[in-house]
């Protein structure tokens, strides 16, 4: 009940003085405001990351050749490979992979289709396996079959997007050029959207010789590769597999480091969430620095009160009210104007983080907040509230009862 009584004198006392309570708890709000703002896109992200490696399955792996970095000055980085007869070495050699495919990927590439031109996301050179190992189906037509691989036939599927680009309303059995290079349209993959920061209706794919003959040979030394495990027991077995023979096919010594990854579906998504949370926790840092600015501001204003209400303390002691009643009064005030300014800033954050993800391009989730943030959220804005609140509470409470009456 006490509790309750002082609750409502601090809501009084707020709408008294409404714009030093919205000054006073500014900080409070931008600081909250932003990390829920924050947490809402990263979450999103996040949510359509996992969404789209899950699609994927528990067994797909990817091999990728590790970016050497310069040993000096004068000094050039050793140009690591990752080619196809690693991958078909890979194939022949290790049990329990059941798809494979290589993967060359050229950014900004021009397509041209008569007078209209279009510069693609990616153009991926890649084996007929795609579909199958990455679950990105055909939606029109076909994709390239083995024998389209072996008579390295100049054929390509596209996005849907890049369909729309070209106007072409039934692309299958069209000729368009991929640079210099004339080929024939066999069919559109899906709609996709967004993925792993990629537009995947954005995209062409060609059979991996041809790629490899468009690009240049040097194109097919630095590959990727994506495979699928017969089932998720083996996916440790092949991973361990992949690095023995890439490592002796490498002549990668004992003692040497690896110049290639090998990633899990569950490395990856590990190191997303790692990744993510580094960026949460230093935007977190940075906007502390808001809400110490924000607790500040919460004890000078109780300050001010206490020196405002001296009489009003005065009297209150006179007619019985004990030390601690003045104290909580007070604490329950500064707790109070935090809470109110961390309400705000989650409310406001959640419409930031809304707006922000309305506005980004392709297929990304609506924001999101956590309960774990929300918690965070008003938790922080308690303890702001108490922490900063406890010494001009302290201060009211040892005020003599005399000498406030005495106060002008």
């Amino acid at each position: 009940m006490v509790v309750t009584e002082n609750i409502r004198i601090a809501l009084r006392a707020l709408r008294a003085n409404k714009m030093r309570s919205i000054l006073t708890t500014l900080g409070i709000i931008i600081g909250v405001a932003a990390v829920i703002a924050v947490v809402s896109i990263v979450q999103g992200l996040q949510f359509m990351i996992t969404k789209e490696l899950q699609g994927v399955g528990a067994t797909y792996v990817m091999v990728l050749p590790k970016v050497e970095q310069n040993q000096g000055p004068g000094v050039l980085a050793r140009q690591v490979k990752l080619t196809w007869e690693d991958g078909q070495a890979i194939r022949d050699r290790i049990p329990g992979i059941r798809l494979i495919t290589p993967l060359i990927a050229a950014p900004a590439q021009l397509i041209k289709y008569g007078e209209r031109q279009h510069t693609v996301q990616y153009l991926f050179g890649v084996s007929q396996d795609w579909p199958e190992v990455n679950n990105h189906e055909v939606d029109v037509g076909r994709f390239f079959s083995r024998v389209d691989m072996e008579h390295r036939r100049k054929v390509a599927v596209i996005g849907q997007e890049v369909a729309e680009e070209l106007g072409l309303t039934d692309p299958v059995g069209k000729e368009v050029y991929v640079g210099s290079l004339p080929v024939s349209i066999i069919g559109v993959m899906e709609k996709r959207g967004q993925a792993l920061g990629q537009n995947m209706d954005d995209l062409v794919f060609i059979p991996f010789d041809t790629a490899v003959n468009l690009l240049g040979r040097s194109a097919g030394d630095q590959i990727q590769l994506r495979l699928q495990a017969v089932d998720a027991a083996s996916v440790d077995q092949v991973k361990d597999g992949i690095t023995q023979v890439l490592r002796q096919r490498h002549k990668i010594v004992e003692g040497q480091p690896n110049d290639f990854d090998v990633m899990l579906q569950d490395e990856i998504l590990k190191s997303v969430g790692s990744i993510l949370g580094m960026i949460t926790t230093v935007i977190g840092a940075v906007v502390g620095v808001a809400l110490l600015v924000g607790g500040i501001g919460i004890m000078n204003i109780m300050l001010v009160s206490v020196t405002e209400r001296t009489r009003e303390i005065g009297i209150r002691k006179a007619v019985g009210a004990k030390r601690q009643d003045v104290l909580v009064q007070f604490l329950i005030e500064a707790i109070t104007l935090s809470l109110v300014g961390g309400g705000i800033g989650l409310a406001a954050g959640w419409g930031i983080g809304a707006l922000v993800a309305s506005m980004l391009p392709g297929d990304w989730p609506p924001a999101h907040v956590p309960f774990w943030a929300i918690l965070l959220a008003v938790g922080f804005s308690a303890v702001v509230g108490i922490f900063f609140g406890i010494y001009p509470a302290g201060k009211a409470s040892r005020l003599d009862p005399i000498e406030a009456l005495r106060y002008e």
